[in-house]
């Protein structure tokens, strides 16, 4: 029971997701492909990524990753920053026009957060907070950032 219910909460989510992807990938001027859309989403995940990071998560090629970026940048969803520690390599940045246009403030997942906060008891709550605590860093070494 466990496993079903576990892959139903987690499905519910992702079609959630997909929904907001393809409501934002729509035919207009600046608009982003589901490629994009998605391509956005792991940079966002990985917390700034260098290209190289971004490649290597995918598992594609540098070129190829390359290619996503500058189309990404041209668009204005991403920006170039500089490292610090090695001023020839630069990290991906999110720009104001990628969480405007996302509207990542207003997250589905925040949504179902609220309503857990209001059904179940702070103890359950407690409970429950420590166990995805555990999946995420003991359990899923897979998605590190």
């Amino acid at each position: 029971m466990l496993e079903k219910h576990f892959a139903q909460v987690y499905d519910k989510f992702k079609l959630q997701f997909y929904r907001r992807v393809f409501e934002l990938v729509r035919e207009r001027d600046g608009s982003l492909s589901a490629m994009e859309a998605f391509s956005l989403e792991v940079i966002h995940l990985l917390g700034e990524p260098t290209v190289s990071q971004f490649a290597d998560f995918l598992n594609i090629s540098q070129s190829n990753a390359t290619y996503k970026v500058n189309n990404l940048i041209k668009k204005g969803y991403i920006l170039r920053q500089n490292s610090t520690v090695d001023r020839r390599e630069y990290h991906l940045i999110l720009s104001e026009k990628y969480y405007t246009y996302l509207n990542l403030y207003a997250n589905y997942e925040l949504t179902v957060m609220q309503r857990v906060k209001e059904r179940f008891s702070e103890e359950d709550i407690a409970v429950f907070d420590r166990i995805l605590q555990i999946m995420s860093d003991e359990l899923m070494p897979e998605c590190k950032r």
